[in-house]
């Protein structure tokens, strides 16, 4: 028999790292709330039985507020799982709980798995977990689902539990002066047919109106409801669901001080509110945070990142193409084959993934930064900003994520609880750079700025960051008008990352790279030899300027003739190359640098190794390498980031909106950078 098993738990406590153990799945954990956002599935490998589990995201209990917690919600209740496995974060026992409460009111047999031992051990809590079970009337088992402790007695458990389920339907509430019109809206729901009717009538004295609507009673059992409602609420003299809410706690207070010894006395700092005291600082928070990322641009783009990436660019651009040039030369390849090969798969692919070492050591320092529990601190730091702009804090947390990649950070916008917020944090996405933008400017930086590369690259970040900023005042002025949505989040404790997950991290990103250049890349580098090589005839063209790519490219290039790459470096000739590359950069980002090492290989460079820079060089000026670096920066993120963005703001009106808007705001900006530098005088030869 096939079983179902539900993880479910408040954010940050452990649900996907367990997950992830579970089913032998890589999805992605990181230290701070908001990292899933749609429900999971993956088949638990290590047992005999038939197990299915599925990864919800957190939630702080039944009572949803945004989108990914209506997922959650809906999962529970509707879907009924054989088994709820509610992860419990056991060193802040006292908030998790109260999400169990809430779970034990739907009648699905669930068993607690009390995550986080080893840091309750290290704080000196003890947590008597047999009393603790035989209290709560459920099965209670400890874990660490970092390093895999308990989790086969907690399997063991739920397997049994499924196959032998005891349906636990019990309340908080009981006993309480409240229970009785629960009992009686419970039994009107009863007589009328529903099931659920514990979890019901409490949702519907809370005025869930997302219930009230799924329910969809029929008048005289609404006006019943409706009656007992509002005598409840004359006899307590306060809204209802504060009423529940504080009898919850009352609830779990008197549970956790039977059960739960503190070894830390109340009012001692921890190392993490000691920390805390520092990173969020309302002074010093936010230039630690502008170091820490300078630090991580100079490491990874700068000194070590440039040390690693040029073996690996002489192995992908020189050693390999050479030993493949010989051996189409043997086998008698035509030119035309040798051409595609080389001057099209080999220059295209090779210079994209020459800079995979620098890749691979961003996303290594930025996982390190997740998995610390410091970018939860970011997004606090930044609520005292964005919410004088507009927006709340928790909007940072999404356009974080899109540091690694647009997509999932546009769906992370899911967190956020009003529509107003999402569609701005869609908007200001690209301004974040993603990963796929690290090859654009690690090239010219290469080229242009040798000696100061980490220090050009974080200029970008730091520029995409005060874009984000006056975007966000502009468009919450005028198209976005209204109050920023109040702004609740955990910050969690720091970790000290492991080096498993790290490693990961890393290889998951790194392998997610590879895959892009190996599929979606490598089919454009065909199509983009194919352009520049022949005309709109189809005849082979001695000149690209001439080609199917150069005509298009020349229709382009004027625009950006006052950004200072429309026309090549010290002429009046169109620089239709810039243009065309890009153009294909709305597929993939990295498509920038294969379609201009092609272009410009194939307008005379023979070697591949150190061509582009050559030929970069001789195309623009510093200054204009710079301008295009910040449009690249800023406008439209690749069409997998535009499709999910319309799937999420569910509008193609809004959508085209955000896509005219970050193309306008990156040519203005590279428009004003081009021209300002000019009138100084930098960067022009």
């Amino acid at each position: 028999m096939a079983y179902r098993f539900a993880l479910a738990g408040n954010p940050n406590c452990g649900k996907t790292t367990l997950f992830n153990d579970l089913t032998g799945s890589t999805a992605h954990v990181g230290n701070w709330p908001g990292v899933t956002v749609e429900r999971r599935e993956g088949k638990y490998r290590k047992g005999n039985d038939d197990v299915k589990i599925i990864d919800l995201p957190g939630i702080y209990s039944l009572s949803p507020y945004t989108a990914e917690e209506v997922v959650a919600r809906d999962y529970l209740a509707h879907e009924k799982p054989d088994v709820i496995i509610n992860i419990v974060d056991a060193s802040n026992i006292e908030r998790n709980l109260y999400l169990t409460t809430q779970l034990l009111e739907l009648g699905i047999p669930t068993v607690i798995a009390l995550n986080m031992m080893d840091e309750v051990k290290a704080h000196g809590d003890e947590i008597d977990i047999a009393n603790l079970e035989k209290q709560m009337g459920l099965p209670i088992v400890p874990i660490t689902a970092t390093k895999s402790h308990g989790i086969k007695e907690l399997m063991e458990r739920a397997i049994t539990l499924a196959k032998r389920p005891e349906s636990v339907k019990k309340t908080a509430l009981e006993g309480t002066k409240i229970f009785d019109s629960v009992t009686n809206i419970s039994n009107a729901l009863k007589k009328d047919g529903y099931t659920d009717t514990l979890h019901h009538a409490v949702k519907l004295l809370e005025k869930d109106d997302k219930i009230k609507e799924g329910l969809k009673l029929n008048q005289q059992l609404e006006a019943a409801i409706s009656k007992i409602i509002t005598e409840e609420e004359k006899r307590s003299e306060e809204e209802l669901e504060t009423v529940i809410a504080d009898l919850r706690y009352r609830y779990i207070s008197k549970i956790v001080s039977k059960h739960v010894k503190k070894g830390r006395q109340e009012g001692t700092l921890s190392l993490s509110d000691k920390i805390d005291n520092i990173v969020t600082n309302r002074v010093l928070g936010m230039p630690i945070f502008f170091l820490i990322m300078f630090t991580i641009f100079q490491i990874s783009v700068g000194s070590i990142g440039a040390l690693l990436k040029d073996p690996f660019q002489n192995l992908v651009t020189g050693t390999i193409p050479d030993a493949v040039t010989k051996l189409l030369e043997l086998a008698g390849a035509s030119e035309l084959i040798k051409g595609l090969v080389i001057n099209g798969i080999f220059a295209g692919l090779g210079n994209v993934l020459s800079y995979l070492p620098q890749v691979a050591l961003l996303f290594m320092c930025l996982s390190i930064l997740e998995d610390s529990g410091y970018m939860a601190r970011v997004a606090f730091v930044m609520d005292r900003l964005f919410r004088r702009l507009g927006l709340s804090g928790k909007a940072f947390v999404p356009l974080l994520m899109s540091y690694g990649c647009s997509v999932p950070a546009i769906m992370a916008t899911r967190t956020l609880e009003d529509e107003k917020s999402r569609r701005i944090a869609i908007t200001l996405m690209p301004y974040m750079s993603c990963s796929a933008k690290i090859p654009v400017y690690a090239v010219f930086a290469g080229a242009f700025f040798a000696k100061s590369q980490g220090t050009i690259v974080f200029s970008l970040y730091f520029l995409g960051v005060i874009v984000a900023l006056i975007s966000c005042l502009i468009l919450n002025k005028t198209v976005f008008k209204g109050e920023a949505a109040p702004f609740v989040m955990e910050l969690p404790p720091y970790r000290i990352p492991t080096a498993k997950a790290v490693l990961i991290h890393t290889w998951e990103k790194a392998k997610g790279y590879v895959i892009k250049v190996g599929t979606i890349l490598f089919a454009m580098t065909v199509i983009i030899w194919f352009l520049q090589s022949f005309d709109f005839s189809l005849h082979m063209v001695n000149d690209s300027a001439t080609s199917i790519f150069g005509i298009i490219g020349s229709a382009i290039s004027p625009i950006f003739a006052f950004n200072g790459f429309g026309y090549v470096r010290g002429t009046t000739e169109i620089h239709w190359q810039a243009g065309a590359a890009l153009l294909t950069g709305l597929i993939a980002k990295e498509a920038v640098v294969s379609t201009l090492g092609i272009l410009y290989i194939n307008s005379g460079g023979s070697e591949l190794t150190g061509a582009l820079s050559t030929a970069l060089q001789a195309h623009f000026t510093p200054l204009a390498a710079y301008s295009m670096m910040v449009f690249v920066l800023l406008y439209a993120p690749c069409v997998a980031a535009i499709s999910t963005a319309k799937k999420e703001l569910n509008s193609w009106k809004w959508t085209l909106f955000t896509v005219g808007y970050q193309c306008g705001v990156a040519w203005l900006i590279s428009l004003i950078v081009y021209q300002v530098g000019y009138l100084i005088g930098w960067g022009l030869s």
